[in-house]
């Protein structure tokens, strides 16, 4: 008797985001633990349990990364072995990545790959989630190989994708108003602090703002773009500006009366999308005489699914299997 076909020991995936309330009753311990334990002050649990109520009384963030991650383990496994699982750990909700560490390693999963769904890196985004990485493992003890991308802010099909929400948006507007349209790409805005230890994040922000602008081409001559963070956190700390509320004001104080948001910091609808942009920025343009529209987000789309394919496959090549 032949002995059976051994199956390949499966590889690892690992989808990394902040995560978000999955009620309204869980806003209150979701903000203790972005707050790292601190007491939230009352009016601000309100203020945000208020966004989200108006927004669909949850995160949507959860719902979009189960359908992703189905959707990329399908895509990843198409091609025959190895086999891949994919999992998905938040930073500050369920399920944390120590719970799903404690998942992919009763799975007998000794090889994993680290990909944070932030494009551009920043040691306090992508840093955080490999620390998070790095404590669970010491907590299992399990030998586990683990590696992460750093950053994909340029990859190719991640900007043919923002390009492709772009032209796809651009249709919103009224057709004799497309050729005088001010594009705002936007990111989360970071503590200026960073600035002082070299983080890279701003300038891969700027990168991926310069390769969606050379992917799109010339915008017509009464067409303009600018780019702006938004989202800043309420701390005393000094936050990179420029802010999109000045940008507004700016280009309002230039004429401007059609603008679209180009948030090429965020791959997913959540908070920051959904009520910043949407309710918030929207009514500031909106008070200004100003029509302000968003492209989409990637989601858990079929070309999202083929970019992150591309750069699991691609970090494998780099650094082995």
């Amino acid at each position: 008797m032949s002995d059976p076909i051994s199956q390949p020991e499966p590889i690892g995936v690992l989808l990394m985001a902040l995560g978000g309330p999955d009620s309204l009753e869980s806003v209150e311990p979701f903000l203790k633990d972005v707050r790292g334990g601190r007491p939230t002050p009352p009016e601000l649990i309100h203020e945000i349990t208020e966004r989200y109520r108006v927004t669909g009384g949850k995160s949507p963030v959860l719902a979009i990364m189960t359908d992703l991650v189905a959707r990329l383990e399908a895509r990843l496994n198409a091609a025959g072995p190895p086999c891949f699982r994919v999992y998905v750990g938040f930073r500050h909700w369920h399920p944390y990545i120590r719970e799903t560490y404690q998942e992919i390693v009763k799975a007998g999963v000794r090889r994993l790959v680290g990909l944070c769904m932030a494009p551009q890196n920043s040691q306090l985004s992508v840093g955080a989630y490999v620390r998070k990485v790095e404590e669970a493992q010491a907590e299992s003890g399990a030998s586990i190989r683990f590696t992460y991308v750093p950053s994909w802010n340029t990859h190719p099909s991640l900007i043919q994708g923002i390009v492709a929400n772009i032209r796809e948006a651009l249709g919103k507007f009224p057709a004799d108003a497309r050729d005088r349209v001010a594009i705002i790409f936007t990111a989360h805005s970071l503590p200026e602090r960073i600035l002082k230890d070299g983080d890279s994040y701003p300038g891969q922000v700027r990168e991926t703002v310069e390769a969606v602008r050379s992917a799109l081409g010339p915008l017509p001559p009464a067409g303009t773009w600018r780019f702006a963070y938004q989202s800043q956190g309420r701390t005393g700390d000094t936050w990179l500006g420029p802010t999109v509320e000045e940008t507004l004001d700016e280009l309002h104080g230039a004429g401007f009366r059609h603008v679209l948001v180009a948030p090429i910091g965020f791959v997913s609808d959540h908070l920051e999308v959904l009520y910043d942009i949407d309710i918030d920025f929207r009514k500031r343009a909106s008070d200004k005489g100003m029509q302000l529209e968003r492209i989409a987000m990637l989601n858990a789309t079929a070309p999202f699914v083929e970019t992150l394919r591309d750069i699991v496959t691609a970090h494998l090549t780099e650094t082995g299997r």
